[in-house]
C-alpha cells in the first residue's frame, strides 16, 4: 500500500531531521521536470530521494521497498559516528585566575621544531594543543609539528575527535590511510602517497593512518592541523601491545607465537 501524500512528507520530513541529528548527511530530492516542485505532487511524479554519505550517493529511486533500500545503508554510518568539540556558549574559555590578555592568545611553543631533525629520537612530536595552549579551549582548532629523522617513523595510529591536515615543510614523506568505510568497494583498502615539500594530506578523522620518512640522508618536518582542542591519538602498537592484553589472546590473533607476541609487548612497554 502506498503512503498518504501527509505520510510522506512527514517521513521525508522525520528522516532529513534524524539524520541532521546524528552524522554528515544530505538528503535531496529530484522531481521531474514536467512537475510541479511542490511536495504535494510527490506521490504522481514519483520523485528519486539520493541520500548522500561522504559524499557518495547511496540510495535510489523511492518504491514500494524505499525504506528497506535506505536505511540499512544509513545505520551503518550511523553507528561510526565519532566524537569532537562540544559548542561554547561563549567567544572563549579563560582559566580560572587568569586576566586574558595578547600573551593569553599567543604560542611561541613551536618555533625550535619547525626546521631540522628531532634531537635524540627518530620522531618527535610538539604539540599546541588545549593542554599546552590554553586559549585553544573550546575553539576546535590545534597544530602539531611533526619531526623525523632519516628514516623515522609515525607509527600507524588513530585521532578519535579530528581529522587531521598534514602539510610537508621540509623534505618529503610516506604517508598511508586504512579506508574500510562504506564509499570504498572492498574493506581495509590501504592508500599511499610520497608528499614533498608543499604537499598536503588529509586523515579523515578516526581513520587508522602512519608516516614515514624513507629519506637514508636527510630529515623530514610536517605541520599538522586538526579540528579540535584535543583531538586524541591512539597508537595501535601500543594500543594493542602495550595495555596489558593477555599475550595468548594477542598470540591467537594475530596468528603467531607466544614469544614474538612477548617481543613485541616488551618493544611497546619500553615506548
Amino acid at each position: 500500500m502506498r503512503p498518504s501524500r501527509i505520510q510522506f512528507r512527514y517521513w521525508v520530513q522525520s528522516v532529513t531531521e534524524f539524520i541532521s541529528m546524528t552524522i554528515s548527511f544530505r538528503l535531496t530530492i529530484h522531481l521531474p521536470q514536467r512537475s510541479c516542485t511542490s511536495l504535494l505532487n510527490l506521490k504522481r511524479t514519483k520523485p528519486i530521494i539520493t541520500v548522500t554519505a561522504l559524499g557518495q550517493p547511496v540510495c535510489s529511486r523511492v518504491g514500494d521497498s524505499a525504506i528497506s533500500k535506505i536505511f540499512p545503508r544509513i545505520f551503518v554510518p550511523i553507528q561510526l559516528a565519532l566524537s569532537g568539540d562540544a559548542d561554547i556558549t561563549s567567544d572563549f574559555i579563560v582559566p580560572d585566575g587568569v586576566t586574558p590578555n595578547a600573551d593569553f592568545f599567543t604560542f611561541k611553543g613551536l618555533k625550535q621544531a619547525l626546521r631540522g631533525a628531532p634531537k635524540d629520537a627518530p620522531f618527535k612530536v610538539t604539540k599546541a594543543s588545549q593542554a599546552e595552549f590554553p586559549a585553544l579551549m573550546g575553539q576546535s582548532v590545534s597544530y602539531a609539528v611533526l619531526q623525523f629523522a632519516p628514516g623515522g617513523i609515525n607509527p600507524p595510529h588513530t585521532h578519535p575527535r579530528s581529522a587531521e591536515l598534514l602539510l610537508v615543510v621540509q623534505g618529503w614523506l610516506q604517508v598511508g590511510l586504512v579506508v574500510s568505510l562504506l564509499h570504498v568497494d572492498s574493506n581495509n583498502t590501504l592508500f599511499t602517497q610520497v608528499l614533498r615539500t608543499g604537499a598536503m594530506f588529509v586523515f579523515p578523522k578516526g581513520l587508522v593512518h602512519f608516516q614515514a620518512n624513507k629519506d637514508p640522508r636527510y630529515p623530514a618536518v610536517a605541520l599538522s592541523a586538526f579540528g579540535s582542542a584535543n583531538a586524541g591519538t591512539v597508537s595501535l602498537p601500543k594500543t594493542l601491545f602495550g595495555s596489558g592484553i593477555d599475550e595468548d589472546v594477542l598470540a591467537k590473533s594475530f596468528k603467531t607465537d607466544a614469544e614474538t607476541i612477548d617481543k613485541l609487548v616488551s618493544a611497546a612497554t619500553m615506548g
